[in-house]
């Protein structure tokens, strides 16, 4: 491995350079390469003009350096000889004052033919063949702030195009992170917009989860070499480059835990730092715990609850009066996992996750409308109180049971005025209790009563959502309609079930 340092963490990525190959192929410009090496690898920074005969002091490294040659003596001309000794030859001067541009830094040179001189001298040509400086013919036509300004101009076009490739990887990898599988999807999203792999090594080195094309050879160690200098020294950040030259970065993730992404890439763009970064908050939030004054909020609130205090004293400490409770199931096959659990409420602007039987549940304080989230079925129940959190719970169930029913993304349960409301409570109740007395304590008839009236009566949709076969609805439906004595076809025997179960 070349020298490993740690890299700057930029909020943006930095201004692309501009391929020379780009500036020569402005025909407005007319600029012609007469020497040194050409390819699409040269690049350069910016544009500078200069008559100084040594214009190192002024330079950055990078430049397009023009000059008019106005500096160079009389004798170093195209057909000067320095007589006597006196002054020096063309060689020797265009020789010197190629070398010290070059030990600047500088990028390339351009040579305006007009109006000093009215051609390139050959021994400037012959020391940039002889030092590697790329040498441009500047026609009479163009002027240098021409060159300049087109310089600019691809800059900005090449930064524009950067700024708008990082954008879309921030997107992509913040929607990868609140999928149900996080942390192998923001590692596939990753690789893909570094075309390249990214591994997330454990706080003792091991692989936890990669993604993308492995380099193999010597980068594999290399990465992982890269990753343990990280977490050694503590550095958040580190690069180097393999002996087959790929590019390697190593990103320490901030919950101070061990782990570390690894980024291994054929080439290095000027926004790829910036998305590695991205990555590497997204990983630490999915695998770190904070513990932040929310989070000791959050406890003593847990404590308050264990110790007998009623829920509506204990919201305050976790940020709300008016909460929803959402239910969330994985929409392809695979219970989901706490790290997923995370994610969905970190997408969901929650903290309050649960993980149990395959649901995610989340406590989300009402102002806050829960969206659809990719690879997630959703139920929401209606804003309630405190006091009203175990009623919210139930809600959300059965709108994930009807999510996931018909398929829907998303389902929220419903918050118009119900015909509960024209009655007294009391008397509701009694009604729904004497009317759905025979079905006795058995959960699974009225269970599926339910479902089976909230999907219409449709048999394969309810079996879906209560996860049992077909078969099992049609026998349980028909013990129900024994029971009961009812005509379950009759669409007013229907709603008098449907008003009774809602008051369950």
């Amino acid at each position: 491995m070349e020298g490993t340092h740690t890299v700057p963490d930029p909020a943006v990525p930095p201004t692309p350079p501009v391929p020379l190959a780009a500036l020569l192929a402005r025909e407005d410009l007319a600029l012609r390469q007469i020497a040194g090496p050409s390819g699409p690898d040269l690049v350069v920074h910016g544009a500078h003009t200069s008559e100084m005969a040594d214009p190192y002091p002024y330079l950055l490294g990078g430049e397009l350096l023009l000059t008019a040659g106005v500096h160079i003596p009389e004798g170093a001309g195209p057909d000067g000889g320095g007589p006597g000794g006196s002054a020096p030859g063309p060689r020797d001067y265009f020789d010197a004052y190629v070398a010290r541009i070059v030990a600047a830094g500088g990028a390339a040179l351009g040579f305006g033919v007009a109006p000093v001189h009215d051609t390139v001298p050959p021994a400037l040509v012959a020391a940039c063949d002889a030092y590697a400086l790329p040498l441009l013919e500047v026609p009479p036509q163009t002027t240098f702030s021409g060159v300049a300004r087109a310089v600019w101009q691809l800059m900005a076009q090449a930064r524009h195009a950067e700024l708008r490739r990082v954008t879309e990887a921030q997107q992509s990898l913040a929607s990868a992170a609140s999928r149900p599988d996080p942390v192998p999807s923001v590692l596939r999203r990753l690789a893909q917009r570094v075309d390249g792999r990214a591994v997330l090594y454990g706080p003792e080195g091991a692989e936890i989860a990669e993604a993308g094309r492995r380099p193999g050879g010597p980068a594999d160690a290399a990465l992982a070499e890269l990753a343990r200098v990280v977490t050694g020294r503590g550095s958040a950040t580190a690069s180097d480059t393999a002996a087959d030259g790929t590019h390697l970065a190593a990103y320490a993730l901030g919950a101070g835990h061990g782990f570390v992404l690894g980024v291994a890439a054929p080439r290095r763009e000027p926004g790829d730092h910036t998305i590695a970064s991205v990555a590497a908050v997204l990983l630490s939030l999915l695998t770190g715990e904070h513990q932040s004054g929310t989070g000791a909020a959050r406890s003593s609130a847990l404590v308050r609850l264990l110790l007998g205090a009623a829920p509506e004293t204990v919201a305050p400490l976790l940020g709300g009066e008016r909460w929803r409770v959402v239910h969330g199931r994985p929409a392809a096959l695979g219970a989901p996992d706490a790290v997923a659990a995370s994610a969905l409420g970190a997408a969901l602007g929650s903290p309050l996750v649960d993980l149990a039987e395959g649901v995610v549940r989340v406590l989300v304080p009402a102002e806050q409308e829960p969206a659809e989230q990719p690879g997630w079925t959703l139920g929401v129940s209606a804003a309630v109180g405190p006091a009203d959190w175990p009623a919210a719970d139930t809600q959300a169930a059965r709108a994930l049971a009807r999510a996931r029913a018909t398929r829907a993304h998303l389902v929220r349960h419903g918050a118009r005025p119900a015909l509960a409301d024209l009655l007294a409570p009391g008397e509701a109740e009694a009604h729904a209790r004497a009317l759905l007395a025979p079905l006795g304590e058995n959960p699974a008839l009225a269970d599926t009563l339910r479902t089976w009236l909230s999907l219409h009566g449709s048999w394969d949709r309810t079996a879906v959502a209560l996860g049992v076969h077909r078969n099992t609805v049609r026998q349980r439906m028909t013990r129900c309609a024994a029971l009961l004595g009812a005509d379950l076809d009759d669409p007013d025997v229907r709603m008098e079930l449907w008003f009774a179960l809602r008051q369950r």
